[in-house]
């Protein structure tokens, strides 16, 4: 998985969204990141240094497919904005649920 700019991963993000509503589904998920690739060190060796600010790393998957970034603490308001607004286009197909009373419930009232 290679990490992608902001801008590359939103263009990458529509094309996913478009192909994932023929056919699939796509998941989103977003973690605190510390900037560190490295699995912790054992005991006995020197600990990780703790970074000065914390970023969010960002991935997409559909089937095969896999996205990722980083965001920077600044940047987070800016990203979020734009990412709603990839979702809300990518969300015009979804159907309503219809809700089912139970049958208690529908002869009390």
């Amino acid at each position: 998985m290679v990490l992608l700019s902001n801008e590359e991963f939103f263009t990458r993000l529509t094309l996913l969204t478009q192909s994932a509503r023929k056919d699939s589904s796509f998941t989103v998920t977003i973690k605190r990141y510390d900037g560190h690739d490295r699995p912790k060190p054992r005991e006995g060796n020197p600990p990780l240094p703790v970074p000065d600010e914390y970023s969010c790393l960002i991935r997409a998957r559909s089937r095969s497919k896999k996205l990722s970034t980083v965001v920077r603490r600044d940047d987070v308001a800016k990203f979020m904005e734009t990412y709603s607004k990839v979702l809300r286009s990518s969300m015009d197909g979804l159907k309503k649920v219809k809700k089912v009373k139970n049958k208690a419930k529908a002869a009390q009232g």
